[in-house]
């Protein structure tokens, strides 16, 4: 039988293939294998810790954060590598090659994750160019740099800075039109209010995901974000999330004072749910039910109309609902997938049924709350034929049924609120509703 072309019949190799053998593949760990910056990983591994780390003591000023930063629990599984630079260290190993990385800080980490990967090991770029203890021959490697960053592109940072959630911040335009003040001078403060609103949502966003790190990219979906997957650096996040508050800020005061006080609050409770909230089980809920109707009361205060306390008290109901079916369909897709209970919610695949049922119970007290509105005189000074708005209940039953039917069934993403704009049956509802309350006026 023919032998192959690197094999003598004595099973020994050639000295071709000794050749590829001897050879050696060398990778620049930042900017070649890791789509990231080992510094930004290093801070943001365990955010709080590193903080406690910080104000323990120790040697003063950056040579304390250096060795925190050094001593951070990152996990080199779940690093953000180029697939394409490890597909060819892969190759290279599978072709009898000796791999190294090439790191110029943090020695222990590149370690680490040379281990992880089982490279050979760890060389300086002060070795590679002296040529000294090098534990192979300079003259047999190739090498794979760090390439040149030319930044995010448009459609990365629109992901990043979650584009399609401004569909959320439509809801500053809820009291124009229920108090039924559609001008121009109105619309034109919704709209600043509207752009405020969402810059300064993008800004907290990007913090989450700074702060969520390490808990996305163990998320089946989450860990396709920009900043977790490393298509976004860590370091653009961190000069655009000044700058998105900025703009809120200017935008908030060419409006009133007072706007900005309640957009201030809606900053720093979602802070508050980033750091701490959104691991406490129903406070997050609650807090997030809280989040929508800030925006309602933001987009009153904003045009200078008086709030309906219906309307604040049915928008409570609605958007627990909202929350609580977020939270089911988070859950049922991890108990799909057979994974374990989230590391960064205090809740449990068990819960799903509670959480359910919850969920129900705040939607019907929504419709509730609403029969009840058509029944009182407040009504009547603001629509001519109130009789139309009953037509709203049994829509707003479907509705609510509906999104809870398509979270039990493992069909809704995370948020049902983006899943009212992209259904076909959501949308031609809210249409409905929005045709009968303007046949009701």
């Amino acid at each position: 039988m023919e032998q192959p072309a690197w094999q003598t019949d004595s099973g020994a190799l050639t000295p071709s293939a000794t050749a590829a053998a001897a050879r050696t593949l060398v990778i620049d760990l930042e900017g070649g294998l890791l789509r990231s910056e080992l510094l930004m990983e290093a801070l943001f591994s365990s955010p709080a810790r590193m903080l406690a780390r910080f104000g323990a003591g120790g040697r003063p000023g950056m040579a304390a954060l250096t060795d925190i930063l050094a001593l951070a629990d990152i996990d080199y599984a779940y690093l953000p590598y180029d697939s394409d630079v490890l597909n060819r260290a892969l190759a290279a190993r599978a072709r009898g090659e000796k791999i190294y990385l090439v790191a110029g800080r943090f020695a222990g980490h590149a370690t680490g994750i040379a281990a992880h990967l089982g490279f050979d090991g760890v060389v300086t770029p002060g070795d590679l160019v002296a040529g000294d203890n090098l534990p192979f021959d300079r003259a047999s490697i190739e090498r794979i740099e760090t390439h040149a960053s030319h930044g995010a592109r448009l459609k990365t940072w629109a992901k990043a800075l979650r584009v399609y959630q401004y569909a959320k911040n439509t809801l500053v335009f809820v009291p124009v039109i229920t108090a039924h003040q559609l001008n121009l001078a109105t619309l034109g403060y919704a709209l600043l209010a509207f752009m405020a609103f969402s810059a300064c949502a993008s800004g907290a966003y990007l913090m989450n995901d700074l702060l969520d790190l390490a808990a996305d990219r163990q998320h089946p979906t989450k860990r396709h974000r920009a900043l977790a997957a490393g298509d976004l650096p860590i370091s653009s996040a961190l000069l655009a999330i000044p700058a998105l508050w900025l703009f809120a800020v200017a935008a908030s005061l060419c409006i009133s004072p007072l706007f900005l006080a309640v957009l201030g609050g809606y900053l720093a409770t979602t802070i508050a749910y980033s750091l701490v909230l959104k691991r406490k089980m129903l406070v997050d809920v609650v807090t997030l039910a809280g989040l929508y109707t800030l925006r309602i009361i933001a987009g009153a205060v904003g045009v200078g109309v008086v709030l309906s306390e219906w309307l604040l008290i049915f928008s409570l109901f609605v958007f627990t609902s909202l929350a609580l079916i977020k939270r089911f369909s988070e859950l049922s897709m991890r108990e799909s997938a057979g994974l374990a209970d989230p590391s960064n919610r205090d809740y449990r695949v068990t819960d799903l049924h509670i959480i359910g049922a919850m969920a129900a119970a705040s939607a019907m007290n929504a419709v509730t709350v609403f029969s009840l509105y058509v029944s009182s005189s407040a009504v009547t000074p603001l629509y001519s034929r109130p009789w139309m708005l009953w037509l709203l209940n049994p829509l707003l039953l479907y509705w609510f049924g509906r999104a809870l039917m398509m979270a039990h069934r493992r069909e809704m993403p995370d948020d049902p609120i983006l899943y009212t704009f992209r259904d076909g049956a959501s949308r031609i509802t809210v249409a409905a509703m929005i045709c009968i309350m303007l046949a009701a006026i």
